[in-house]
C-alpha cells in the first residue's frame, strides 16, 4: 500500500508540475538590431553575409519576408521605428516624431508590467526618460542617452536608473586594464567622436550588451514571474567595427555587389546630402562599395555571434522552451545600393525592409514562412496575442497571431510608407509606386527663380525586388500608376498624412504633389 500511495503522489505531483509548466506564461525576449535590413540575414536574402545563429532562429521558427518600417519624418529613423515598436502606433500617430512617447500611448514594456511580467531592458534607448523608467522593472547597461561617441568601442553607457535620471557626468566608457580585466572609466571632454576604438582598447557594444541579457536570463531561472526582455543592440549601425578576425572573412576584394549598386542616385530624392550619405566620397566606386559591404557583414556576423550566446542561455538556462523569441531589424540599409549608403529613403533593402522572425520554444509551426505584408508597429499587438495577454487600448497596429498559428495567410492588402516631406511609396500586388517632391526654393540658396520637381519610379517587386527597373516610363503602365496614385492617396488621407500640420516643416508633401 505504501508502495502504491508513494507511486500516486509520484504521478500526481509529476502532472502537476507538467500541467503547471504548460500553463505558465511565456517569457519574451525582443532582439532588436540596428540598420540591419532584411538581406542581413543570409536565410533570408541569400546573400554572402553569415549569420548561422539568426538562420537557425529561422528554422526553429516562422520567418515573415515581407515586413518593413512604415516609415520615418526624421533623419535619425531609428528613433520612431523604436517608438512604432514600442508602442504599437504609426509613424503618422508618433509624437515628435517619436522622440518623446507621452504617457497616453501604453508601451509595450506597461503592457507586459500590467499583465504581471517582470520588464527589463539592455541596451540603447533613443526616446525620453520617463517613457523608459515607465517602460522597465530593471535594466543592465544603457546606451544612445545622450553623448554619443558613434564608435561600438567607446560608446558612452549608462547604469539603468529606477528614477529616469540620466545625467551625462553618469556616463562611463568601458576598456580593458593593462591585465585584459574591463575596467569603467567616466567620460571626459577628451572624448571626442570617432571612430577610433579597435578591439584592443574595450569590449564592443554587441558583446556588452549579450553579456548583460545572459546575466539576465540566469537570474530568472528561479524567478516567480516571467520576464520580458527588450534586447537593443546598437550593431550594425555605423561606424561599421568589427573584431579583426571577422573582418578577415570578408576581403573586400572578393565581395560581389548587389543588382542595384550604383555609383550614384539617378536625381535628388529631397535629402541626397546629410550625415549618412557624407559617410563616404561620391561617386559610390565599386571599390568604395564593396569596402562598406565587406565591413556591414563582418559587423552582422559578429553581432550573430552575440545573438547566438544569448540563445544558448536561454536553452542551457531550460527557459527557451517557454519562451517567445522576436528578432526584428528596425532599418535597412543601402550601403551602395542606388548610389546610396544610408537609410533615408523608401526603396526595400535600402530603408523599409527589415528581417522578422518569431521563434522560441512556444512557436509550433517551426519553419514555416510567410509572404504577409506587415508593419512593424503589428509587432507589439501581435506578441500580446501569443502570450495570451490585453492588447491595450491605443495600439492602432493589428496582430498577425492568426498566421503564426497557422489559421491565416493574409494579413494587409497593401503598404504606405513615406520618408519627411520628400518620398511616398505605395505597394499593392506585384507593384510598388514611389513619388518624390521637391518644393521650388526649398533650399535658401536655390531662390524663388528654382523649379520644384516631381520624379515618379514602379517597381515590379516580384521580378525586380532589388528595385532596378523604374517601369514608369512605359505607356503601358500609365493606367496602372493612375490607379495606384489613387489608391495611394485615399490611404493618404485613411492615416492622416494630408493634414500639412502634422510635421513642421517648410512645406508638405501633398501639398507640393498637386
Amino acid at each position: 500500500m505504501r508502495i502504491l500511495l508513494s507511486l500516486l503522489f509520484t504521478l500526481y505531483t509529476s502532472h502537476s508540475t507538467l500541467f503547471a509548466a504548460s500553463t505558465a506564461k511565456p517569457n519574451v525576449v525582443i532582439i532588436y538590431t540596428d540598420d540591419h535590413r532584411y538581406s542581413g540575414v543570409h536565410a533570408l536574402g541569400g546573400e554572402a553575409v553569415q549569420t548561422p545563429h539568426m538562420d537557425a532562429l529561422s528554422e526553429e521558427g516562422v520567418t515573415f519576408h515581407n515586413a518593413y518600417l512604415m516609415g520615418s519624418f526624421s533623419g535619425a529613423t531609428c528613433i520612431p521605428s523604436r517608438a512604432t515598436l514600442l508602442t504599437g502606433k504609426s509613424t503618422f500617430e508618433l509624437h515628435q516624431p517619436g522622440k518623446t512617447i507621452p504617457p497616453n500611448h501604453t508601451t509595450i514594456g506597461e503592457a507586459f508590467q500590467k499583465a504581471g511580467y517582470q520588464t527589463h531592458i539592455v541596451g540603447k534607448w533613443h526616446q525620453d526618460y520617463q517613457s523608459l523608467a515607465r517602460s522597465f522593472d530593471s535594466g543592465d547597461t544603457l546606451m544612445g542617452l545622450s553623448a554619443y561617441l558613434v564608435d561600438h568601442y567607446r560608446m558612452p553607457l549608462w547604469d539603468w536608473n529606477i528614477s529616469g535620471n540620466y545625467p551625462k557626468k553618469d556616463a562611463y566608457l568601458l576598456e580593458y586594464d593593462k591585465k585584459g580585466k574591463v575596467v569603467r572609466r567616466s567620460l571626459n571632454e577628451k572624448d571626442k567622436r570617432g571612430p577610433t576604438g579597435t578591439e584592443t582598447l574595450g569590449p564592443h557594444t554587441s558583446e556588452i550588451f549579450a553579456d548583460n541579457a545572459i546575466n539576465y536570463i540566469s537570474k530568472q531561472k528561479r524567478a516567480k514571474d516571467p520576464f520580458f526582455m527588450y534586447l537593443a543592440f546598437h550593431a550594425p549601425h555605423d561606424p561599421r567595427q568589427a573584431p579583426a578576425k571577422y573582418k578577415a572573412m570578408y576581403p573586400e576584394s572578393e565581395i560581389e555587389l548587389p543588382p542595384s549598386y550604383a555609383r550614384i542616385h539617378p536625381f535628388d530624392n529631397g535629402h541626397i546630402v546629410l550625415r549618412d550619405e557624407e559617410l563616404a566620397p561620391w561617386p559610390r566606386t565599386p571599390e568604395i562599395a564593396r569596402k562598406e559591404l565587406s565591413d556591414y557583414y563582418a559587423i552582422i556576423t559578429h553581432l550573430d555571434t552575440q545573438i547566438g550566446r544569448v540563445i544558448k542561455s536561454l536553452k542551457e538556462s531550460g527557459q527557451y522552451e517557454n519562451t517567445l523569441v522576436v528578432l526584428c531589424g528596425d532599418s535597412g540599409l543601402a550601403v551602395g545600393n542606388h548610389g546610396l549608403l544610408g537609410k533615408q529613403n523608401v526603396y526595400d533593402e535600402d530603408g523599409l525592409h527589415v528581417p522578422l522572425i518569431f521563434a522560441g520554444g512556444v512557436i509550433e509551426n517551426k519553419g514555416d514562412n510567410s509572404d504577409a505584408l506587415c508593419y512593424t508597429h503589428d509587432i507589439f499587438p501581435t506578441i500580446c496575442d501569443m502570450v495570451g495577454i490585453e492588447t491595450p487600448g491605443s495600439v492602432s497596429g493589428h496582430s498577425f497571431a492568426r498566421i503564426l498559428k497557422g489559421k491565416s495567410s493574409i494579413h494587409r492588402k497593401h503598404t504606405y510608407h513615406a520618408y519627411m516631406q520628400y518620398q511616398r511609396a505605395f505597394r499593392k500586388g506585384d507593384y510598388k509606386l514611389i513619388e518624390y517632391v521637391k518644393a521650388p526654393g526649398e533650399n535658401k540658396q536655390d531662390g524663388p527663380h528654382i523649379r520644384g520637381s516631381r520624379v515618379t519610379q514602379l517597381f515590379n517587386y516580384k521580378t525586380d525586388p532589388w528595385e532596378t527597373v523604374n517601369l514608369a516610363y512605359f505607356p503601358e503602365y500609365e493606367e496602372l500608376i493612375e490607379e495606384m496614385r489613387s489608391q495611394m492617396k485615399a490611404e493618404a488621407k485613411r492615416l492622416g498624412d494630408n493634414k500639412g500640420a502634422l510635421i513642421n516643416y517648410d512645406f508638405d508633401f501633398w501639398e507640393s504633389y498637386k
